[in-house]
């Protein structure tokens, strides 16, 4: 209970927070107004994505920002609505409706919160960058593609599979097409692409919604439909949730979003660690804040949020240095909320899809794909097969495949670094012996250096290798740069010696470290050996007894001592 204790109070908002957002007030209100601008489209856009509507991506991006950056484990961190969270939720909100994604992210921030007291987070260091690329590609795909219906002017189409909805979406855009909406998606998404080229500093999102907003007013494009109304300030506590008795249909997707929520929001703060100079997450409590803050957006109508990569990168160029800069943004766009409602409400919904359709394309680092996929041909399988099933699958079955392939193929080039390779014993041999006693022992003893690691990957292949040995009376096997020893290792060597044993070979080893003792001991290898005595800590040890063992074979016979001469046998000079 005291460890428990303990841990909570260390994931908790200190005087080092404080004193923090009091060094340089002035640049993290500039930066967190310069946030709120850029995510103002965002929330908008990704809370229409999701199903919920406009409102619950402000919601989100209010409460869950304001909540998260104070109790997040980054300074510089900005969370709300993202992509990546709207891919999850478009198929629970056809599944479940807006209730059951309200209890999806309030049973999320529950094992979000339990992964930061378990103390998780370190963990994500071990995630290999071809995953996250791959996984990146597949969102930046799967949010592209989630943008074709309002792009193109048409009703969204039943479906839970994107690319489903989005072939219904061109044939009925085909049928009646509406290229006002079109017309206003593309020119949004140029001139953001366009804008971001020839000055990076101007929230150019911000100046093509207010752009397309005007044209479609003064126009009267009727084909061109606003998000809708939005309420006057955010909604009050709310208890639209599932009945008690559909929890247990509920928790598989809460695990699916809590994975998502942890993920993104440790790459989006590992992103800002990097972009700084001295900067360094705490991975836990980051987790502890997101947790909390899916607790809380949920209470609003807001969807589960996580940390935003694009909003945090926003953030540390425009030169925040603390997490006041992430409550002023979220303070900003409550402000909004408040003041401009009926204004933000004119927005073109094709608008926001050119918002959103830039921003996919934005998130494709072609240059970091590119190195990616030349790095190595295990890297380049895995990202293409992460983004594939992104796309196709969902996020978190994306990322446990990549996870798991990328794991397989590594274990498949460690198990290949690992080699048997035949030595010469003569150079080993104690004590001086005639070239004939050379030649038989070299005929009669064969030695072996293992180097690499003796374990499931590479086991067997010592078992086929050793099996085959010539036939000779004594094999000798070097162990001094094994570099590790499994189960699997061990069970092998141990059939091995058992095998080598019914053809009436010696087996001796030589150097085995402490470090692998356990696990040969545990499966009876080292008892093996030990009862004839044949395992030593040099090889010229393991040499000696080897010929020793021939002499007592009869193959070798003794050398006989030369006899004392006397004086008087001594040859005169």
């Amino acid at each position: 209970m005291n460890t428990l204790v303990g841990r909570m109070r260390a994931l908790l908002p200190g005087r080092a927070d404080v004193a923090a957002m009091r060094r340089e007030p002035r640049r993290d209100l500039l930066a967190g107004l310069t946030v709120a601008i850029v995510a103002l489209p965002l929330a908008l856009g990704f809370g229409v994505s999701s199903g919920l509507g406009a409102e619950a991506g402000l919601a989100t991006a209010v409460v869950a920002g304001a909540v998260a950056a104070l109790f997040g484990g980054s300074n510089l961190q900005v969370s709300g609505p993202t992509g990546a969270m709207t891919v999850v939720l478009v198929p629970l909100v056809a599944r479940y409706g807006p209730s059951g994604v309200l209890t999806v992210g309030l049973m999320a921030g529950v094992i979000v919160i339990g992964l930061a007291l378990a103390r998780v987070g370190r963990y994500m260091a071990y995630i290999p960058a071809s995953v996250v690329e791959g996984f990146t590609l597949g969102i930046a795909l799967v949010i592209g593609l989630q943008q074709v219906p309002p792009a193109l002017g048409v009703p969204k189409p039943e479906g839970e599979r994107v690319l489903e909805v989005t072939w219904r979406a061109v044939g009925e855009f085909v049928q009646h097409p509406n290229w006002t909406a079109l017309g206003l998606a593309l020119g949004v998404a140029a001139l953001m692409l366009g804008g971001a080229r020839w000055r990076p500093t101007v929230p150019f999102s911000i100046v093509a919604v207010i752009a397309a907003t005007v044209v479609a007013q003064l126009c009267h494009l009727d084909e061109a439909p606003p998000i809708g109304a939005l309420p006057a300030g955010l909604p009050a506590p709310s208890l639209g949730f599932v009945d008690p008795s559909r929890l247990g249909s509920l928790i598989a997707p809460a695990v699916a979003v809590a994975a998502l929520a942890a993920l993104e929001s440790l790459l989006s703060a590992q992103v800002a660690d990097g972009m700084t100079v001295g900067e360094k997450h705490d991975p836990d409590r980051e987790l502890f804040g997101q947790g909390l803050a899916n607790l809380a957006a949920p209470l609003f109508g807001g969807v589960p949020a996580t940390g935003a990569i694009a909003r945090t990168a926003v953030n540390v160029r425009t030169g925040a240095t603390s997490r006041l800069a992430a409550l002023t943004h979220a303070a900003v766009l409550a402000a909004i909320v408040y003041t401009a409602a009926p204004l933000v409400s004119r927005i073109p919904l094709a608008a926001l899809a050119g918002v959103l359709l830039a921003t996919a394309v934005r998130m494709v680092e072609v240059g970091s794909l590119r190195a990616m996929a030349k790095a190595t041909r295990s890297d380049a399988v895995v990202l293409v097969l992460t983004a594939v099933a992104t796309l196709a699958l969902d996020l978190v079955y994306a990322v446990v495949i990549g996870f798991v392939v990328a794991g397989a193929l590594a274990l498949r080039a460690v198990a290949q670094q690992a080699r048997l390779a035949e030595t010469d014993v003569t150079a080993d041999l104690p004590g001086e012996h005639s070239a004939e006693e050379h030649a038989l022992l070299a005929e009669h003893i064969v030695a072996y250096r293992i180097d690499g690691p003796l374990f499931f990957a590479a086991a067997h292949r010592f078992l086929l290798e050793l099996s085959d040995v010539a036939d000779v009376r004594v094999v000798i096997l070097r162990m001094s740069r094994v570099t590790t020893v499994d189960a699997t290792g061990a069970l092998v060597l141990k059939d091995v010696v058992q095998k080598l044993h019914r053809r009436g070979i010696a087996v001796l080893t030589s150097g085995i470290r402490p470090g692998q003792r356990q696990a040969l001991d545990s499966v009876g290898a080292l008892d093996l050996l030990r009862l004839d005595g044949r395992e030593f800590a040099t090889t010229p040890e393991a040499i000696a007894a080897a010929r020793a063992h021939l002499h007592g074979a009869g193959v070798l016979t003794p050398t006989p001592a030369p006899h004392p001469r006397t004086a008087a046998e001594e040859p005169s000079r």
